[in-house]
């Protein structure tokens, strides 16, 4: 149900256009994606990774059809990728969560450069929410999954730019 209302989100606020195609899919794996990494603490590859060309081709026909910047919309995807691979390599994120950035990226940029820029910012904002409150709640060395975070994040750059 609730890949269906993004997905109906999704085509209220985009349209029909390029940019609609990747966040389609994008609804068709976000409910399984967020229950897998609460559940598990891991976003599998066979989700997340058959996404990212479907994101890329998205991002193109936009930009082929509609005069968007692919190189913004790269830079954006590759920004977010990059920042998550640092947090990876410093021990504070989950390797899906790497893979997954890029996706998110090139899908809100698609629909447009503020919602590429905002999906990150939200995404940290609602896992820092989320993050203060485990800790309140288990104490130091609370594990909380930042894929749901992620995906919060991306959708609501995209329904709110």
């Amino acid at each position: 149900m609730l890949g269906v209302l993004l997905a109906a989100g999704a085509l209220v606020i985009v349209g029909p256009r390029p940019a609609l195609l990747g966040l389609l899919w994008l609804a068709a794996i976000t409910p399984r994606l967020t229950a897998i990494d609460i559940a598990e603490h891991r976003l599998p590859d066979r989700l997340v990774l058959p996404a990212l060309p479907v994101a890329l081709a998205a991002a193109l026909l936009e930009a082929a059809t509609h005069g968007t910047s692919i190189l913004l919309a790269a830079g954006i995807a590759a920004g977010y990728g990059s920042l998550l691979l640092v947090l990876h390599v410093a021990g504070g994120m989950g390797l899906g969560d790497v893979k997954l950035a890029p996706v998110l990226g090139l899908a809100a940029a698609a629909s447009s450069p503020a919602a590429g820029i905002g999906a990150p910012l939200l995404a940290f904002l609602a896992g820092g929410v989320v993050a203060l409150v485990a800790l309140v709640r288990q104490g130091p060395g609370a594990s909380v999954p930042f894929g749901p975070a992620m995906l919060l994040g991306a959708w609501a750059a995209v329904l709110l730019a």
